[in-house]
């Protein structure tokens, strides 16, 4: 039985996309490997840990093919799995046997194996380990911080069914609601019933019903519908723009709570805005710079310095040096 040991492992296994990550000694990338989310809150345990087997099996495949002999076990000093819907001890739970089993089936034998939450990656690698806040609005909503001492706080992603405030799913789904008090004449009249309709291949509202307890609705469909929200509030409907006023002031909620975890109202913090919804639309971003900005007037807009998977391979090298 041949083995080939490998330091470290990385993965960033987001709720949109995984990637895996291979290092030797001095750092460098041995092999990277890409596939779909690895949420499995969204998409099942099944679906999870095919999309994390598969990031990772193709990482190893670029590995594989500049041995001279194909391995037979893979030996790796330190995993660090940054895995999007660990928010609770029970997902820890599920997530861990997700992993474990990935890692078996592909004959991974990890020495040490560390499993966060990908939100605290995508913090560590945006602010570079400096004190500094992180909202994310994608498909999901959360955020997260770390102070001046290392301590850290998060606020919100709690999941579609009772959480994830301002994300692009939240907004899609009160456009869907929109459309149906406005049917009932208990809203306003509001372009997205034009625009959504069409979008998700529907010609009558009542139709919009049946869809939404059908078979085709999902988290990602409805999140799919934020850029409908955006486009009708730039064209002047009403109902639309309140939509994006409550999305800003629900992710400023967020921040606000993590602030005062942390205790950096009054302090110098740096503060990154991630997500499509917070990329993309600029009334929802800017409402909730200026929010924040009246509530902790220390904080400094950045860009985040770097990608979350750099977060993790930062943390599996910081792990590995405590132990030298």
């Amino acid at each position: 039985m041949r083995a080939v040991r490998i330091p470290l492992l990385a993965v960033d296994g987001g709720g949109t996309k995984c990637l895996a990550v291979l290092l030797d000694e001095s750092r460098r990338e041995l092999g990277s490997g890409r596939a779909g989310s690895c949420n499995y809150q969204g998409i099942g345990v099944e679906a999870a840990s095919r999309e994390l087997a598969a990031a990772i099996h193709q990482a190893l495949s670029q590995v594989q093919a500049a041995e001279a002999d194909s391995p037979t076990v893979w030996e790796v000093e330190c995993a660090v799995m940054g895995i999007a819907g660990l928010d609770t001890e029970y997902d820890r739970q599920v997530i861990t046997g997700i992993v474990r089993e990935v890692l078996a089936n592909l004959s991974i034998r990890v020495r040490h194996l560390l499993v966060e939450n990908d939100g605290f990656a995508a913090l560590l690698g945006a602010t570079s380990g400096k004190p500094g806040v992180l909202v994310i609005a994608g498909t999901g909503s959360i955020a997260y911080g770390v102070n001046e001492a290392q301590e850290s706080a998060r606020a919100g992603g709690w999941g579609h069914r009772v959480g994830d405030e301002g994300s692009g799913y939240w907004i899609g789904k009160q456009a869907i609601t929109a459309v149906l008090k406005a049917a009932d004449g208990r809203g306003e009249q509001t372009l997205l019933t034009d625009m959504l309709l069409p979008h998700v291949g529907l010609r009558q509202v009542d139709e919009l019903f049946n869809w939404t307890y059908g078979p085709h609705y999902s988290i990602e469909k409805v999140g799919e519908l934020s850029p409908l929200v955006s486009q009708a509030a730039d064209s002047g409907d009403e109902v639309a723009a309140a939509i994006l006023q409550r999305a800003a002031e629900e992710l400023y909620l967020a921040a606000r709570a993590v602030i005062e975890q942390l205790g950096m109202r009054d302090k110098s913090f740096q503060m990154i805005l991630q997500g499509g919804v917070l990329q993309n639309d600029e009334r929802v971003r800017n409402s909730v710079m200026e929010q924040v900005s009246r509530y902790a007037p220390g904080v400094v807009y950045e860009g985040a310095q770097n990608d979350p998977i750099y977060g993790v391979i930062a943390k599996g090298w910081a792990y590995l040096d405590r132990r030298s």
